[in-house]
């Protein structure tokens, strides 16, 4: 890398301002988790519902009563979570924290499993670890369900954030450099 690709490689103004604003943010996350997730239950709840209206809009651009029909029981459903969600955010909260969970337990297992299929290979020992610690953590919050709700989304959208904000802040812009543009 010249001299002049490595200067280009340094995060600008703008970068350092959004890294500050998601440090700033993900601190107060992990300070009041419980504001955090529903902040975030909120957020998905939104989601779910502009979901719902997609369907709902998808279906009459379709052929045949079955395939319409089937579009509109999923735009109703997707309503219907993305409604409760946004007026019960707690019980949403509790719900994300039961997805969240079980993506960290199924994690954990695969990791497990490439850590049984690659153990002869020399760096091996990160996926049984990242494994071990996944299964560790789905066990914590499982365990702890509906309490864990309280705290588990909020502290790990406050971690993210985090260090989404050191990287912005002290880290170099891959896509200044064009570094996460394939060669040609």
């Amino acid at each position: 890398m010249n001299a002049n690709a490595a200067a280009d490689s340094r995060p600008g103004g703008w970068s350092i301002a959004l890294g500050i604003l998601l440090l700033i943010t993900g601190l107060f996350s992990l300070a009041a988790p419980v504001f955090a997730g529903i902040a975030a239950s909120v957020f998905f709840g939104w989601l779910v519902l502009f979901g719902g209206i997609a369907h709902l809009v998808y279906a009459w651009s379709q052929r045949g009563a079955g395939t319409i029909i089937w579009q509109i029981l999923i735009g109703v459903v997707y309503i219907i979570a993305g409604l409760y969600m946004l007026f019960h955010p707690l019980a949403g909260m509790a719900l994300l924290t039961l997805v969240l969970a079980a993506y960290i337990l199924f994690e954990g297992i695969f990791e497990l499993i490439v850590f049984s299929r690659i153990r002869h290979l020399r760096g091996s020992v990160w996926f049984l670890i990242d494994g071990l610690v996944s299964l560790f953590l789905a066990a914590l919050i499982f365990f702890h369900w509906p309490s864990s709700s309280i705290w588990v989304i909020g502290t790990l959208v406050g971690i993210s954030l985090v260090f989404s904000g050191l990287a912005r802040t002290f880290g170099h812009s891959p896509w200044r450099t064009g570094a996460l543009i394939p060669a040609a």
